[in-house]
């Protein structure tokens, strides 16, 4: 049989033929390859079944409209248009409230499963989107890293003893926060597509094209720099393909999630944790936030579907029984100017806030609260929360991971999180 490049398996799973189709972080990868195979069992890492979802909010949220200081002068002063009335924000306290589109997320916070961290960033912040989206994932304050903080912790997990979906990133490329050097991780759109993709003339629903991708696979020599690499790539995609499969089959979601992509990547998560495939971290993108212009009808949109989306999942895990060891993190790579511009929009700031749900989380307003008198000098808020602690806390908190392994330093963790 002839496998012909139709044939790739779509959605994150690369196949090695005689032209060594390779994927760029396994080629930053080949010189260290085999001495990196043991990174993960060198981190302090414990086994718990506790799991991170990951939500990326692309493009720059603006903070000071989702979590809004609605009793402040200045706010209303610097937004003459964008500035949510207090009568509209869901309040929190005499000073904050959420905007009016997250009573999904308000509903949380009543019954005490949601921390909000303000004043999230980093010293000398970067205003430019892909710069700081790397350095948030990948730590390296220059912007120039390649392996993400995700991706070093779950090193250790993926594939281990026949689990392929230690990690699952929903998406058409993987977050840079995954990419690691000597564990792939799945990204993947929906479920139907993870698989080797039939010929429309095959009658086996792609059985036959699987067996010769693995007969590649098995012909490649297990001495040379790539096979640790590709053998964890090759047996991942085969049983996770199955698992996947199976999984799909017998999950009936408790809830209806909302239609959108945002809510559809969630569902597979959902599905993920509910049938047991041994999920650890996941991670999907909500994108659009990048607001220069006429931005309150995009961003209450963006709000509506953040909340939705979330309440959606969180009430489909705690309806299966499945909620109690899933904590949910919010990001952004940075926040939104205080002052509206000419263009009823923001432009790019710096400090923002990040959310935390669960079980496990200890209610409560974290950081000092965005001070609009004490502003650097491009007008932008003033950090006073480090998101590498924000990491930390979660890594030796939640997940059992050492914060110092993994971050490669020591930072000072937070309160959000409930004791053991």
């Amino acid at each position: 049989m002839r496998l012909s490049r139709r044939a790739l398996l779509k959605d994150g799973m690369m196949v090695v033929s005689a032209g060594m189709v390779m994927p760029a972080i396994f080629s930053r990868g080949v010189a260290s390859a085999q001495s990196l195979a043991g990174e993960g069992a060198r981190l302090s890492l414990a086994a718990t079944d506790r799991v991170l979802i990951v939500v990326q909010m692309a493009g720059g949220n603006d903070g000071l409209n989702t979590v809004v200081p609605y009793t402040d002068a200045t706010y209303r002063k610097m937004r003459p248009t964008l500035a949510i009335p207090g009568e509209k924000v869901l309040q929190l306290d005499g000073r904050l409230g959420l905007h009016q589109n997250l009573a999904p997320l308000k509903n949380l916070w009543d019954q005490g499963h949601m921390a909000i961290i303000e004043g999230v960033g980093y010293p000398n912040q970067s205003l430019s989107h892909f710069q700081t989206m790397d350095i948030w994932q990948t730590l390296d304050l220059n912007g120039t890293g390649t392996e993400g903080w995700l991706g070093k912790m779950v090193s250790g997990w993926v594939d281990k003893d026949g689990h392929p979906f230690r990690a699952m990133d929903i998406g058409s490329q993987t977050a840079q926060a995954l990419a690691s050097i000597s564990a792939p991780v799945p990204t993947l759109t929906n479920t139907k597509n993870y698989r080797v993709q039939p010929d429309p003339v095959d009658l086996d629903g792609g059985n036959a094209r699987m067996q010769a991708l693995m007969k590649l696979y098995n012909t490649y020599p297990k001495s040379s720099p790539y096979a640790a690499l590709l053998d964890a790539t090759a047996l991942g995609a085969h049983d996770g393909a199955l698992q996947l499969s199976q999984a799909d089959s017998a999950y009936q979601p408790s809830v209806t999630y909302p239609k959108n992509s945002f809510a559809a990547g969630l569902q597979v998560l959902a599905e993920a944790i509910v049938q047991g495939l041994g999920l650890r971290v996941g991670y999907v993108t909500l994108g659009g936030f990048d607001t220069h212009a006429n931005e309150q009808p995009e961003h209450d949109m963006l709000m509506t579907t953040l909340a939705d989306g979330l309440a959606a999942f969180y009430q489909d895990l705690n309806q299966h029984g499945k909620g109690d060891n899933v904590m949910i993190m919010t990001w952004s790579e940075f926040g939104r100017r205080v002052e509206e511009n000419g263009s009823q929009g923001t432009d790019h700031g710096t400090a923002a806030p990040m959310f935390m749900l669960g079980k496990g989380i200890s209610k409560g307003i974290y950081g000092e609260p965005p001070d609009l008198q004490n502003l650097d000098h491009n007008g932008n808020l003033k950090y006073t929360t480090d998101f590498r602690s924000v990491y930390a806390t979660v890594l030796d908190n939640w997940m059992g991971a050492s914060s110092k392994d993994v971050l490669g330093a020591t930072y000072d963790t937070q309160k959000f999180i409930l004791p053991s």
